[in-house]
């Protein structure tokens, strides 16, 4: 599973250059300041956790943790869920996609935490 979390890090690392530079230079254009800023919030949550997701990866295969699936899952249903419904709300104007957003927020807290948890609590138990 490790070299599939970074593999999906990386693609979605991918992805947040390429909306990056279409937000920069297409978008500047066509959205209204508050959407660009919206659509920028999305592009920066998602290279955030597409880097946490690369590294939940390597340290999958340094010393595999059943944490390390859960967060990483928890990470990219985040990465769509709130990125997702951040780059389609500022660009359509969708405003009921904001509902949606905070479910997104709460996938990173899960993943995060359980990261820590993990860490926290195994610091004496490799196998935690």
């Amino acid at each position: 599973m490790s070299n599939v979390f970074i593999g999906l890090g990386a693609l979605s690392a991918f992805i947040c250059v390429a909306a990056g530079a279409f937000g920069a230079h297409a978008l500047k254009q066509v959205l209204g300041t508050d959407m660009l800023a919206v659509y920028h919030t999305a592009v920066d949550y998602q290279f955030f956790h597409s880097i946490g997701l690369i590294v939940i990866g390597t340290l999958h295969k340094l010393s595999p943790r059943p944490c390390h699936s859960f967060a990483a899952w928890a990470m990219l249903a985040g990465i769509i869920i709130f990125s997702g419904s951040l780059y389609i709300l500022s660009t359509t104007g969708i405003k009921w996609l904001g509902m949606i957003t905070p479910i997104g927020g709460v996938s990173f807290l899960a993943a995060w935490l359980a990261l820590s948890l993990c860490y926290l609590a195994g610091r004496h138990n490799k196998e935690a």
